[in-house]
């Protein structure tokens, strides 16, 4: 006789919730084997998707190849106007997803909402960015000639998204490929499909009103085959992975192996310089939201603060009183503040990095230990700070989790060197009432990071800047700015107005009279 569990009866509600969601975003729910769908609110299976297999992944690059030649030729301006009509999809249905989000990924909800707005804002973004598709002219050195840059689509662009941000990446991708011209083939991760589901569902809706074909968005199913079907394809132009620095090590030289591009998105060691000046109310506001937020597992998430010893005492102190006041627990309840770990896997993780650091002389100051949450069978981690005696071992390391190392420093240019001492540079920060110390962070030879913040957290960055890291990070760019022209070719034109044929650097060859 099998028995039936609360872990089982939660699990049942929440797919019931999920399907109910998807259903008013009238997404298609392909139900079959290959890819379970999980919550780690209950740690258990909702129910089973059809896997896209690898003639699947080269039939929907083809669809999206097919379209995206026909798409190429609409008018930027019009382009926009579909992602115009997405974001007003995602803002008529923002608490529906987002539901999806936190059922999924174990976010509380005001992250859950926080990230599909993030999705309209970059909507809001690209729309304008299609009036601004920009070139340039240049000086010719030739009489007569007019030398000229211009841009174009790329093509297909394959998204391959983390569980972490299962929507939001996707949008700042497609939002701007589309506008570029492109086409999208998206690969969300296995532990969020659903997600993927339902926003995609929102953009075949903003396609066929605007009289497109839905081909242009295409979605594929599945585990890491299914990812290597999509990183091998020839015909898909650009690469965008997120995900882990050993993912991105497969990534890039596969796509490069067939003169392909990439944008990687990878992992993060990310740092907060504590200065004496510093103010300690924004430092506790900043760390806690950077180092706890969406229980640690954001690539931009606060992992090493390092603390001038002046006011080490007084940083802990305020930093460890906030961290006993967090409420785990139901990410659907309003009062929490850390939800669940992805899964048991991260559970294991968030351990061994405790013991670890406990066993390479560090001291746990808070947390440390895994918890149980009443109505809930996830895995709970209490947010952690363990000062270490030196930037070695497990500091070195990302854990997705929340894990905060303290180290301590004398000197502003040791704080530098601790900051840029580990393989990744995604994101940093300094908090400094010292204008000599907060541009010195920012300068040439400050921090090392893609993302370099003064008196703010190392998370939760805007759509208008662009988003991304140096070294192990991958030294892709997305979102804001002048990101756009990852998702283009460039072209340099010279046209000839006169009747003569004067060649550059005053080489002669033939005469006009020959």
């Amino acid at each position: 006789m099998t028995t039936t569990t609360a872990a089982d009866v939660l699990s049942l509600e929440l797919s019931e919730k999920v399907l109910a969601r998807l259903a008013t975003l009238g997404a298609a729910v392909p139900v079959g084997t290959g890819v379970p769908t999980r919550s780690p609110l209950s740690g258990g299976t909702l129910f089973e998707l059809a896997a896209t297999d690898a003639a699947g992944v080269a039939a929907a690059v083809q669809r999206a190849a097919a379209a995206q030649r026909d798409w190429r030729m609409v008018p930027a301006p019009q382009r926009g106007a579909v992602v115009r009509r997405l974001g007003e999809l995602l803002r008529e249905h923002k608490d529906t997803l987002a539901d999806i989000v936190t059922v999924e990924t174990g976010k509380i909800v005001s992250e859950a909402r926080g990230e599909v707005q993030e999705m309209i804002d970059i909507c809001e973004y690209a729309v304008g960015l299609s009036r601004q598709l920009w070139g340039r002219t240049i000086a010719s050195e030739r009489p007569g000639h007019r030398l000229s840059e211009s841009w174009h689509p790329i093509g297909v662009v394959g998204v391959i998204s983390a569980f972490n941000f299962p929507v939001a990446v996707w949008a700042w991708n497609t939002a701007v490929a589309l506008v570029c011209g492109d086409s999208v083939v998206w690969k969300p991760s296995e532990l969020a499909p659903l997600s993927a589901l339902g926003s995609a569902a929102l953009l075949e809706r903003a396609l066929v009103e605007s009289g497109h074909s839905p081909d242009i968005s295409q979605v594929v199913l599945g585990d890491r085959a299914v990812g290597e079907a999509l990183v091998d394809d020839s015909s898909v132009a650009l690469v965008s992975a997120t995900g882990s620095v050993r993912m991105g090590r497969e990534v890039g030289p596969r796509v490069a192996a067939r003169f392909g591009r990439t944008l990687l998105e990878l992992g993060g060691n990310n740092a907060a310089v504590i200065t004496p000046s510093a103010d300690l109310k924004l430092v506790t506001t900043g760390v806690v939201f950077a180092a706890a937020g969406t229980a640690g597992q954001r690539c931009t998430s606060l992992r090493r603060l390092i603390v001038h010893r002046s006011v080490k005492e007084q940083v802990l102190a305020k930093l460890t009183a906030a961290y006993s006041r967090l409420p785990i627990g139901d990410p659907f309840d309003s009062g929490t503040l850390v939800g669940p770990l992805i899964s048991a896997k991260a559970g294991d993780a968030f351990r061994a990095a405790v013991e670890a650091a406990v066993g390479q002389g560090g001291e746990v100051l808070a947390g440390g230990n895994l918890v149980a949450v009443d109505g809930l069978s996830g895995v709970f981690a209490m947010p952690t700070i363990v000062d270490m005696p030196e930037q070695a071992g497990i500091v070195l390391e990302e854990t997705f989790a929340p894990i905060l190392y303290v180290l301590t420093y004398d000197d502003f240019d040791e704080a530098i060197a601790l900051n840029n001492a580990v393989s990744q540079g995604l994101s940093a920060a300094v908090f400094t009432r010292d204008q000599q110390e907060a541009e010195r962070f920012i300068a040439d030879d400050g921090a090392d990071t893609g993302i370099a913040n003064v008196n703010i957290g190392t998370s939760g960055a805007e759509i208008g800047g662009a988003f991304g890291g140096e070294k192990e990070t991958g030294g892709g760019r997305e979102s804001g700015s002048d990101s756009w022209k990852a998702y283009m070719r460039r072209s340099t034109n010279t046209v000839n107005y006169s009747s003569a044929l004067p060649l550059a650097q005053g080489v002669t060859f033939l005469s006009d009279a020959e």
